[in-house]
């Protein structure tokens, strides 16, 4: 895989300035315009419930996204470590990666393009600068962090394992699945959350069928 493919390009020391203001921009922003695109899709459903069908496709996302972060969240020692394996091997946001999935997941069981090209549109507005951020911090704290980016995408996930060649620092994470980790994180909340959204679009088919 090329080196474009795996978006290892370092930003110039005079865009980072720009890239760390739009990132405390996005998360200024982010709940605000999340309660918005919120009523916008509680809106949508109101006016065209889902259907079983697009209940069912949205699990193709919602499910491996949701199973995505929960592994993830295995191996993730914020600050502390540089993790490289597991998820981590193949993306270098797997976390991020599975709220993508979950959130596109359920913007398709709305059957609306409009809402899946919004979401799409907020993603890019929140994620993507928080992403490079997070980027300019891990290559700080981490010196490691620039050959691992070198053999791992940023995003979309590689076909091949990428840890490989990073080196053994003390403070890389190379160790397995945590479940201690995992209920450190919480993540169980995002499995609980998507159960408790699929209730209540399930809910409102059942309400547009008797036409309350």
């Amino acid at each position: 895989m090329s080196d474009a493919s795996r978006s290892v390009v370092e930003v110039p020391p005079s865009a980072q300035a720009r890239i760390q203001q739009w990132s405390r921009t996005a998360r200024r922003i982010r709940v605000p315009l999340g309660f918005l695109f919120a009523a916008i899709y509680l809106w949508h459903l109101y006016y065209g419930p889902p259907s079983f069908a697009s209940l069912g496709l949205s699990l193709l996302l919602v499910v491996p996204g949701a199973l995505l972060r929960a592994y993830a969240s295995g191996y993730v020692k914020k600050n502390a470590e540089l993790a490289t394996t597991g998820p981590y091997a193949y993306t270098r946001n797997p976390l991020y990666l599975g709220s993508m999935l979950m959130a596109f997941g359920f913007a398709l069981a709305s059957r609306s393009v409009a809402i899946v090209l919004l979401l799409a549109v907020l993603f890019t507005v929140i994620y993507w600068p928080t992403i490079l951020s997070e980027e300019i911090f891990l290559r700080e704290a981490f010196p490691e962090y620039a050959a691992y980016a070198r053999r791992v995408p940023r995003l979309i996930p590689g076909l091949t394992r990428g840890q490989d060649g990073v080196g053994k620092a003390a403070h890389l994470n190379q160790g397995g699945f945590s479940a201690q980790l995992y209920r450190k994180h919480r993540e169980y909340n995002s499995a609980l959350g998507a159960i408790a959204m699929y209730a209540a679009l399930l809910l409102r088919i059942f309400i547009g069928s008797r036409h309350f």
